[in-house]
């Protein structure tokens, strides 16, 4: 650098240089020489006062229920109105009231709380579009989107009754409505049972459900349940097909027949099959796209209200110590079973009462289940089996079977202890006893299925009615040898055999012979392929039916004529 410098010139020569060297003072600023870019002026900062107060937020921007502590109690009725439309609080919890529409809206059907609401997350709004929307005149009419565009053309309108011609092109399939009979032809219907029209036969359902097997369209229904919106996806499956498929999982799985119900009410459709936790809806013979009920959309999900809470420190029937102690048992009890995400609980009610028949305290695992998701889980479980919650610790459900907790199988007392017993009515009266001077009346539980049977099997004598129950051995073997008698001879005699003269061997063997070759059941086949078409939806046969028949009379076998005639000889 020394050497440099003693060539007597500068490296940084273009750099602009603020001072002379032969300056005698050289911190006198110089007024010739001006910077080369010029220094900007900007105004001098706002100085805002540190309490004010920030600037209010866009409304259509702000979510009320979520990070803030909204609550507004509510009671039975109209909350607030928009002209004709309102938001109630009622039986259905949370509802919003149109004119015009046929029933009140909400957000899930299905999965409700029957428990009051107490207070509101958020003021109270309906989640649908305004009828109107006001627009100030600026002079020119707005532009024309290129869907309204479109919509102007003039497009033919297809409905169910006038589908397109096969192979219109720009034109999607629009299914046809039945399926109907030769000769008959589809009817318009305004109310549910003309739309779905005469019930579907066996082969109908069939067809109808083997369609959808290999069909990937379907509706699916999580943990909200049956909402709103859903009304009108499954009508626009219905405008391609004549079943739509709805499968269901999660928490509204755990009561199938609660949202069978719902779904018939809601969608005017009638459920044909059922396996698990799919369901096939059946649109109607007569169901016309065209005139279908339209509802209209909610834009956004309401909050939920808030409702008393499930846990209590006491429970129904105990004290806050018992409550406590029970607790405490049921972190050492091991759970009955463990619950995936989104899985189908058909059988959950079932397993948790037939738990409660071996212990008093009943735990479920629902790791890895959303905390909303165990939660509706205890409170359908609350008043399906019915129990009583005590704790959701560990994302587990501990619940107790509470003090009015009856058994699913009756014990029936022995028999011993009854003098008389009656099975029409079901009632026994017990021994005198030398300590009890009055007797004591109870009740044999029985159902009346069983009743039924037992009435049938004494008729027909497959069955004996001891009206003595002090019976020695001896007396009592006599009594069975008796009936063994004429149980068999009741059991092999022929159901139907008429003697017209007083000879009977002729008249007995020509019935014999007049028994039809295809067996004693051709008369029970021929009627139920006759009656096979006659298919309802809701096969609810009685089995009682069956053994309403006459039994038999006593001696009219063949073998029993020729007997009695060598007896007279």
């Amino acid at each position: 650098m020394a050497v440099i410098a003693s060539l007597g010139f500068n490296l940084f020569s273009s750099l602009p240089s603020n001072s002379q060297p032969n300056d005698p003072n050289p911190n006198a600023t110089s007024t010739s020489a001006s910077p080369p870019i010029p220094i900007p002026k900007y105004p001098p900062p706002i100085k805002t006062p540190r309490n004010a107060a920030p600037p209010p937020p866009n409304p259509a921007l702000k979510n009320f229920h979520r990070r803030t502590k909204y609550y507004k109690p509510v009671r039975d009725g109209v909350i607030t109105t928009d002209g004709d439309r309102a938001v109630v609080i009622g039986e259905n919890g949370l509802s919003y009231q149109l004119p015009g529409a046929p029933f009140e809206f909400q957000y899930s059907y299905s999965e409700t709380p029957k428990a009051k609401p107490l207070a509101i997350r958020e003021p109270a709004f309906l989640p649908f579009a305004p009828p109107t929307m006001p627009r100030p005149w600026t002079g020119k009419a707005p532009l024309k989107s290129a869907k309204e565009k479109k919509m102007k053309r003039k497009v033919p309108l297809f409905d169910s009754f006038n589908p397109p011609a096969p192979g219109t092109k720009g034109v999607k399939r629009v299914e046809m409505p039945g399926p109907f009979d030769l000769g008959k032809r589809p009817k318009p219907g305004k109310t549910r049972e003309e739309i779905l029209g005469e019930p579907l036969k066996r082969w109908e359902v069939k067809m109808l459900v083997k369609e959808q097997l290999s069909d990937s369209r379907q509706v699916n229904l999580g943990r909200d349940g049956l909402t709103h919106n859903m009304l009108d996806l499954i009508h626009s499956h219905w405008k391609r097909r004549r079943v739509c498929r709805v499968k269901c999982k999660g928490v509204p799985t755990v009561d199938m027949d609660n949202i069978c119900r719902h779904i018939e009410e809601r969608t005017g459709g009638k459920i044909i099959h059922r396996v698990g936790g799919v369901v096939y809806l059946f649109r109607g013979r007569n169901y016309n796209y065209n005139t279908r009920p339209q509802y209209p959309l909610m834009l956004w999900k309401p909050a939920a209200p808030v409702y008393p809470k499930l846990i209590q420190e006491a429970p129904e029937g105990l004290t806050k110590d018992e409550a406590e102690e029970l607790r405490k048992k049921g972190k050492r009890l091991l759970p009955i079973c463990t619950l995936a995400k989104n899985g189908v609980y058909i059988s959950l009610v079932r397993d948790v009462r037939h738990a409660f028949e071996g212990s008093s305290l009943v735990k479920i695992d629902c790791k890895g289940m959303h905390a909303s998701d165990y939660k509706k889980l205890g409170a359908k479980l609350k008043e399906l089996v019915p129990c009583v919650l005590l704790s959701f610790d560990d994302e587990q459900i501990l619940m107790w079977r509470g003090p009015d907790w009856v058994s699913m199988s009756q014990e029936v007392p022995p028999a011993s202890e009854y003098s008389d017993v009656d099975i029409t009515t079901s009632k026994a009266r017990v021994k005198d006893d030398d300590d009890s001077s009055k007797p004591d009346m109870k009740t044999v539980i029985s159902s009346p299925k069983m009743m039924s049977l037992w009435k049938h099997s004494i008729e027909t004598n497959k069955a004996l009615l001891l009206d003595e129950l002090d019976l020695d051995p001896d007396a009592l073997l006599k009594k069975v040898e008796e009936f063994e008698g004429i149980s068999q001879a009741t059991e092999h005699s022929y159901p139907a055999l008429i003697l017209s003269s007083e000879d009977g061997t002729s008249s007995a063997i020509q019935v014999h012979e007049d028994v039809p070759q295809n067996g004693p059941y051709s008369e029970y086949e021929d009627s139920y392929s006759d009656n096979d078409d006659d298919y309802v939806y809701d096969d609810d046969t009685d089995d009682d039916a069956l053994y309403d028949s006459d039994s038999p009379p006593l001696g009219s076998l063949p073998v029993d004529v020729i007997a009695e005639k060598l007896d007279h000889d």
